[in-house]
Parts: structure tokens; C-alpha cells; sequence
């Protein structure tokens, strides 16, 4: 198991939900994380993209009921750190965010091969069976997400 505790952001957002977002035009993956109240990030649901309105009005029934306090989104880069068009609309969904939901803490994270990662750990996972589960990969990116960002 994985112990985040040692980490600055650990204690920073110790007793904060976090909820991560693997955005992606089609699945939307979250993931959460309570530092000091929940073991290890774990998958929650997908949301199906079909606007960013019906987006922001699905984020925000997981805001509520899980008492969000920060929330983390994840902005792919290429591997040399450029940005790409994609880059830009997700960072445009990120200030829709950040005006949809003020007084949430709002941070992005490069998510650079997080979905290549999450499709590894589920080939590694007996609680995967050891394969790819396509319903699921955009929230265990979210998973990674949030690890990576409170490693950072």
C-alpha cells in the first residue's frame, strides 16, 4: 500500500477532499482522496461528456455530497512539455471550473501518460483480473492523477 503521509501536500490538505478529473471529450474520470481520513486515492464515478454545462452540473452533485475542497485537474502535455490544442481546451475547462465552483481550492496537474499508467496497473491488478477494463481506465488515470499531485 501506497503511504502518501510523508508528503508536503499530505499534510497541507490533511482532513481536505480532493477530487481529481481526468477530463477527456468523451469519459470524464474522478478519482478522490481525504488525506488523513482515506488510506489511498480511490476511483469514483465516470461522467459522460456531453457539454461543459451537463459537465459542471454533474461535478457539482460529487462536490456536494463529498464536501469537496480542492480540486485537482489533469492537463496533458506532450512528453517534451509543449502544449497541445487539447492542452488549451482543457485549461479553458479549468477557468470554468475555477468560476463554477469559487471557494474551492483549484490546482492542474500534468497528466502526461496517466492513461498508459492506469492501463498498467489494471494489467497488474487481480482487482482488475489482470486486464485492460475500458469502463473504468479514465477514472484510475484520475487515481494517478491525484497520486502524482499530492507526491508533487
Amino acid at each position: 500500500m501506497l503511504d502518501f503521509s510523508s508528503y508536503q501536500r499530505f499534510k497541507s490538505f490533511n482532513q481536505k477532499p480532493i477530487l481529481a478529473i481526468d477530463f477527456g471529450f468523451k469519459v470524464i474520470g474522478t478519482a478522490l482522496f481525504c488525506p488523513g481520513r482515506d488510506p489511498y486515492p480511490y476511483v469514483l464515478d465516470k461522467i459522460i461528456y456531453k457539454s461543459h454545462v451537463d459537465t459542471i452540473v454533474e461535478l457539482k452533485k460529487i462536490i456536494d455530497e463529498e464536501s469537496i475542497k480542492v480540486i485537482v485537474l489533469g492537463v496533458p502535455y506532450f512528453i517534451d512539455g509543449k502544449e497541445s490544442k487539447t492542452t488549451k481546451s482543457i485549461k479553458e475547462f479549468g477557468k470554468l471550473i475555477e468560476s463554477s465552483f469559487v471557494g474551492i481550492e483549484f490546482f492542474e496537474q500534468d497528466e502526461t501518460l496517466t492513461t498508459k499508467a492506469a492501463q498498467e496497473r489494471m494489467l497488474n491488478s487481480a482487482q482488475y483480473n489482470f486486464k485492460i477494463d475500458v469502463t473504468k481506465i479514465d477514472c484510475v488515470a484520475a487515481t494517478i492523477i491525484l497520486e502524482d499531485f499530492i507526491r508533487s
